[in-house]
């Protein structure tokens, strides 16, 4: 009689969620480091939070059910209070100032990253877990604040390596909405909110779409119905003439947008503020094309009070299918005066900016091809088991020169060591025999020039005995060769 055999688990990785190499998180690492470097230019301080935050502290995801799981993923902590994993990196910073704020300087300046954590519908370049890199001002209600977060963004995103012409960042005040609405008669909440999301489908269905969102409601290519606000119908149209009112340079939007809105008192106050931020961008040398006012840019989160700010990826790539895969939003942020006072219930005005590096990678990546190439280490091959100390030591010294190295610990024979070394994109490799310690030498490959020469042999039997890339050097001079070879390859 045979013991049953406990079925095996599959190999899989939960969906939206990544096992990322070197070459991703090295390129995840080199934005960070350069968007970090940025924020420390203009003063702005390091801060770190904790995974976990109260579900109750996030926000616009309250528990108001057995398990508070739209849109995040909580667990109930043994005290019985329901905690969530963090979702964005704004909601764990009001938190922060909240319970800190007698005992910072204000403003409050700091810049966060680290990953975040959202249980949505994943798809192309959006995860389930991602990084963020956030840089937030708390304390100061002026607009030029805003305008500072923005003109930190754009240099961020150059810092990064993004091409001018490959994004957008746009820029837009939900007061000039809200007092667009209030004019026309709408005023209960619900149905503001509604017109929001309806104005946020814009690129997505079009004005049309936009359109029967903004009245009866719409159905989609499924058959799914989704209610509209219901408005009027000239509500509908002062609405879409306020989003199409956009216009080549700040000031003309601006021209616009004041037509349209028509005197209401806080569509002006909105007006007012984003004057004074295109002063200042102004004065920054930050360019048209480099912040755009659009007024068909609302933000998803229903937190933000005034500016508000997102920034598009236009670079056009190819999906596993081929088919045509575009990256959208890359960044985001805004005015959110309120939501340090969900705990103090004192308003405190704050405004930030998050650059999805995960995205920006991702993208990045597949509009190269591949991305960037991360080095391996140098490799020391290991051709005799009774050498192996000495290898160890060879390592050793070089990896106390500042050259990351490693000996080969596989069972393989040379020819497979060499592979083995081109796989991990490593610069050198290092051979030593009975010959090489008999001698006092060492034998070094320049793998990237090999790899070169090796293109132009033709004949086996030419290469094998031209050794193309390849030195014998004295044993005292090992490092140098090396150094001299890792530098010429970085």
């Amino acid at each position: 009689m045979t013991e049953d055999v406990p079925p095996r688990p599959k190999a899989r990785a939960p969906r939206g969620f990544q096992d990322r190499r070197a070459d991703a998180l090295a390129a995840e690492r080199r934005i960070l480091a350069a968007v970090s470097r940025v924020y420390e230019s203009y003063g702005f301080e390091h801060l770190d939070t904790g995974a976990f935050e109260y579900a109750d502290a996030l926000g616009k995801f309250l528990p108001d059910a057995d398990r508070p799981n739209e849109g995040v993923f909580a667990l109930q902590d043994d005290d019985e209070q329901w905690m969530a994993l963090r979702y964005d990196l704004t909601a764990p910073l009001a938190r922060f100032a909240a319970e800190n704020w007698d005992s910072l300087s204000k403003p409050f300046r700091r810049y966060a990253y680290g990953p975040v954590w959202r249980n949505e519908k994943p798809g192309p370049g959006r995860y389930r877990e991602f990084l963020q890199c956030d840089a937030d001002t708390v304390g100061s209600d002026r607009p030029e604040a805003d305008a500072e977060i923005i003109a930190m963004a754009v240099e961020g995103y150059a810092a990064a390596g993004l091409p001018r012409s490959a994004y957008a960042l746009r820029i837009n005040n939900r007061k000039l909405l809200n007092g667009l609405l209030t004019a026309a008669g709408v005023v209960e909440s619900g149905q503001k909110l509604a017109v929001l999301r309806a104005v946020d489908k814009l690129d997505r269905l079009g004005p049309q779409g936009v359109v029967s969102l903004l009245g009866a409601g719409r159905k989609d290519e499924s058959g799914a119905f989704t209610k509209g606000a219901g408005l009027a119908s000239a509500a509908i149209d002062s609405v879409l003439a306020f989003v199409e009112a956009g216009r080549d340079t700040r000031v003309a939007t601006l021209d616009r947008l004041s037509e349209v809105i028509g005197g209401s008192a806080e569509g002006d106050e909105g007006l007012g503020e984003l004057a004074r931020i295109s002063e200042a961008l102004g004065r920054m040398e930050v360019g048209e094309d480099q912040a755009v006012f659009d007024p068909s840019i609302v933000r998803g989160l229903e937190y933000y009070t005034g500016a508000v700010f997102e920034a598009d990826i236009s670079l056009q790539t190819v999906g596993e299918r081929g088919e045509s895969v575009r990256f959208g939003s890359i960044g985001g942020g805004g005015r959110y005066d309120d939501l340090v006072a969900r705990f103090t219930g004192q308003k405190t005005p704050a405004t930030g900016f998050s650059f999805g590096v995960s995205r920006l990678a991702a993208a990045l990546a597949a509009a190269d091809g591949q991305g960037d190439r991360q080095r391996g280490p140098v490799v020391v091959l290991a051709l005799d088991q009774a050498l192996m100390g000495d290898y160890f030591a060879i390592a050793r010294e070089l990896r106390a020169a500042g050259l990351p190295t490693e000996v080969y610990l596989g069972g393989s024979g040379m020819r497979a060591q060499m592979k083995y070394a081109d796989r991990r994109l490593s610069p050198a490799a290092v051979i030593v025999g009975g010959d090489e310690i008999a001698a006092g030498t060492v034998t070094i490959k320049d793998l990237d020039l090999g790899r070169a020469l090796a293109a132009s042999v033709a004949d086996n039997q030419a290469w094998r005995e031209g050794r193309p890339g390849q030195v014998t050097a004295p044993r005292g001079e090992l490092v140098a060769q090396v150094r001299r070879i890792v530098e010429a390859a970085a």
